[in-house]
């Protein structure tokens, strides 16, 4: 099933998983559209989805985002899975880390979020999952 949504309900369960102030990185796997769907949308010219995501989200994110401790960790394009149901397929893996989990979601909650980067993520995306991972605790 294609998902490009992070609810409101997913980010208040995943608050109990994780400490507020523990660093989290945000491993995003995603399928991009060949061309972007801008649903009619006719102030963009059109672009691929891999476009849309890089030259349009990541900006808008960039801005919204920059008075928080963020950064991009890695990028790789997808080659091949190994191990996966054959259906399942993602362009590539973009992995941020942020401060804290609560960093992640003044962002994500933020009304420029919905109105400026959202968009641009919903034209682009095919698919998505985007996964709440911490280092692990060395000393357990």
């Amino acid at each position: 099933m294609a998902t490009v949504e992070c609810t409101a309900t997913a980010l208040e369960a995943a608050r109990h998983t994780v400490g507020e102030a523990e660093p989290v990185y945000m491993i995003n796997m995603v399928r991009y559209r060949d061309q972007a769907d801008y649903e009619g949308r006719l102030d963009l010219p059109a672009c691929s989805g891999r476009e849309a995501y890089f030259q349009r989200y990541a900006p808008a994110f960039n801005k919204i985002a920059q008075a928080e401790d963020y950064g991009v960790f890695w990028v790789g394009n997808v080659r091949d899975v190994l191990v996966a149901p054959e259906e399942e397929r993602w362009d590539d893996i973009v992995i941020v880390r942020y401060s804290s989990f609560s960093a992640l979601r003044r962002i994500l909650e933020n009304p420029a979020y919905e109105r400026d980067a959202a968009p641009h993520r919903r034209a682009a995306l095919a698919d998505w999952r985007f996964i709440l991972t911490t280092q692990p605790n060395q000393t357990a």
